[in-house]
């Protein structure tokens, strides 16, 4: 999964120029198994995952106009919260492109650990519908909440002994939302997005989720 927020990324800021008129074709060395399972270039991706090369590609088109100015005029009233939205878009299609893909890897992790992945999985659509900010204050202030290890089989929450307590309380608080949204059939997260369609309902979204770790 990791592949896939990290090389397709990578390659749609190629695609968009961000790295400017480069002279040559990137392309990504091959690991010695599982070749066919990715891809290794522009046109390699863009042949086989054209829909999440294109989320990409737009999200780093907004970045090369953010920092490389002059602003065209269609970019002129750009926000933050619009190019959030953009990176969320592409990050969630790369989750759902990739979770299905890998379904049968999980079976090498242990048990706590693939439970994980899939709770935060689904944590991350809740997040992306709010477009929660990723800067690095932001993401150090909150990365601290979360595992700093693998999970191995003996993990049982909430009395995981060498994590915090609020790092128990965030794991649980992702399994039960997790299973609430799996009961609800998706209904959950849905009216969770709709409740996030303005700018002003996700403010409040994000204040909600900081809340869950400060109380």
């Amino acid at each position: 999964m990791n592949y896939h927020l990290a090389v397709i990324p990578f390659l749609g800021a190629v695609e968009a120029g961000l790295f400017g008129q480069l002279p040559f074709e990137v392309e990504i060395l091959p690991p010695e198994e599982q070749k066919d399972d990715f891809c290794y270039s522009v046109a390699d991706c863009r042949s086989r995952m054209p829909e999440l090369m294109d989320d990409w590609k737009a999200f780093f088109e907004v970045n090369n106009v953010i920092f490389f100015p002059p602003y065209p005029a269609t970019f002129s009233s750009l926000k933050l919260d619009d190019a959030l939205g953009l990176m969320w878009k592409a990050h969630t299609a790369s989750i759902a492109y990739s979770l299905p893909k890998f379904q049968d890897s999980l079976k090498y992790l242990s048990d706590p650990e693939a439970d994980f992945g899939e709770d935060w999985s689904n944590a991350v659509d809740f997040l992306a519908a709010t477009h929660f900010h990723t800067d690095l204050p932001t993401t150090n202030k909150f990365q601290v909440f979360l595992p700093p290890r693998m999970l191995v089989e003996g993990d049982v929450l909430p009395s995981i002994s060498d994590f915090s307590p609020q790092q128990n309380k965030v794991l649980v608080s992702l399994r039960d939302l997790h299973k609430a949204n799996k009961i609800s059939g998706g209904l959950l997260l849905k009216l969770w997005q709709k409740s996030m369609s303005t700018e002003a309902g996700r403010k409040i979204g994000r204040i909600l989720i900081e809340s869950l770790t400060s109380s």
